[in-house]
């Protein structure tokens, strides 16, 4: 997690470690010498008189006997740079990008065991704009919104992330939680989407805040990133909907008590509807379906109070329709249909980020389709990490999995394009 600390222009005075004490004799007599610490020593990046940096380079710290206790950035103008301090203190990452071609100097002072400290300086100058194409990514996590408890962060990727590149990239992702609930990113199989969850569900009340930091950032050797993105949000209340085939009923949770119960009808069984641990995506009191060019489509319809839940074009909506046959059978394209009253209550009740789970159809959910970051446990979901997961970093109990999760996680994500197909 990346933990904000703003830059000190001072260095702090440390209080000196105990000197080692050791003891030889000659005689009688004892002689008690004072073993003496060794300077501190720090080597930092980048290098000095470095050329074609990176703008999205940081202030990177090797420290020997001692610790960093301030770092100064400053531009070809003298201007400060504000910048953030990593939370293993390997780095400062600068608030914004650097600019191309531009000197910049960085001093990092440490603080030694001995009590003596030490200041290294470094000097060096931006690459020019890259002319390398950008991947193009996209932040699934909007600035001052309230999203439901399991709302993950979702960055998607166009092309997709080699996995050679993936620690790079997620060394570049950076999330901050209050209070505090450390979390992991997990990347699906073919670097198209990477998301970030903590074991548990976020407490109802926490702040989030996100910072894709990959402007000018090398991925692999033949692109960069495309540019920094920043989000803050809120959690709300803890709602989840459990929606079971057997009884073609969806139980509404709010707090773990049961709101209301509400008849459906899901996919037929030449288009089912996916079963798995899904998250509300999207919201839209009125949208249309197009499901032109797609096998068993061809119709256009409009309808209400759809929430989406799959890129493949899975939705909860109103579907006046088919009343009759919510409760007993299912007739939509994957769909859950829900009466026009029942979808007009559930749109004020529901927030994006809340907890769907199908269980009892023909096919499961695939990982990618949707934000699909709760449909497998906590252990194979930081295996998808690039970089290493703490281990103690665990949920705080072991909840017993649902009947219709996938179990696993390694089969191949589907490509994810927005599709309004719905039915």
């Amino acid at each position: 997690m990346f933990v904000r600390r703003r830059l000190t222009l001072f260095a702090m005075t440390v209080a000196a470690a105990p000197l080692a004490v050791g003891a030889c004799t000659a005689g009688p007599k004892s002689v008690v010498r004072h073993a003496e610490a060794a300077p501190p020593s720090v080597a930092v990046t980048p290098a000095d008189r470095a050329r074609d940096v990176p703008i999205s380079a940081e202030v990177g710290t090797r420290v020997s006997n001692g610790k960093v206790t301030g770092v100064k950035l400053t531009d070809d103008k003298g201007r400060p740079v504000p910048a953030q301090a990593r939370e293993d203190g390997s780095g400062w990452v600068p608030d914004r990008p650097l600019a191309n071609s531009r000197t910049y100097t960085a001093e990092v002072t440490v603080a030694g065991d001995s009590g003596k400290t030490t200041t290294q300086k470094t000097t060096f100058t931006t690459m020019a704009k890259s002319t390398k194409p950008a991947v193009t990514s996209e932040l699934y996590f909007q600035d001052n919104r309230t999203y439901g408890t399991a709302m993950p962060v979702v960055l998607g990727f166009d092309p997709p992330i080699p996995e050679q590149a993936r620690a790079d990239v997620q060394r570049r992702l950076f999330v901050k939680t209050d209070p505090p609930q450390p979390g992991a990113w997990s990347w699906m199989s073919d670097g198209k989407q990477a998301e970030y969850r903590a074991p548990d569900r976020w407490k109802p009340g926490t702040r989030i805040s996100v910072r894709s930091a990959l402007e000018g950032l090398p991925i692999g050797k033949e692109a960069v990133g495309d540019v920094d993105r920043v989000a803050t949000a809120r959690v709300g209340r803890q709602v989840s909907l459990d929606i079971d085939n057997t009884t073609k009923q969806m139980t509404v949770y709010q707090d773990g008590k049961v709101l209301r119960k509400l008849p459906v009808s899901l996919g037929k069984p030449s288009t089912p509807s996916s079963s798995g641990t899904m998250v509300i995506m999207e919201k839209h009191e009125h949208t249309t379906f197009d499901t032109r060019g797609e096998p068993d489509g061809g119709y256009v319809v409009d309808v209400d109070d759809a929430q989406r839940l799959t890129w493949g074009g899975e939705f909860i909506h109103s579907a006046p329709w088919s009343e009759g046959e919510q409760g007993y059978n299912n007739t939509s394209h994957g769909c859950t249909n829900v009466s026009a009253a029942g979808a007009d209550w559930l749109m004020g009740v529901t927030q994006v980020g809340d907890l769907v789970t199908v269980k009892g159809t023909e096919v499961q959910l695939q990982p990618g389709n949707g934000f699909t970051a709760w449909n497998v446990s906590w252990n194979e979901f930081a295996k998808g990490s690039a970089l290493p997961v703490p281990a103690g970093l665990k949920p705080t109990q072991s909840p017993t999995p649902h009947p219709g999760a996938v179990a696993g996680g390694s089969a191949p994500a589907p490509t994810p394009t927005r599709s309004n197909s719905g039915g």
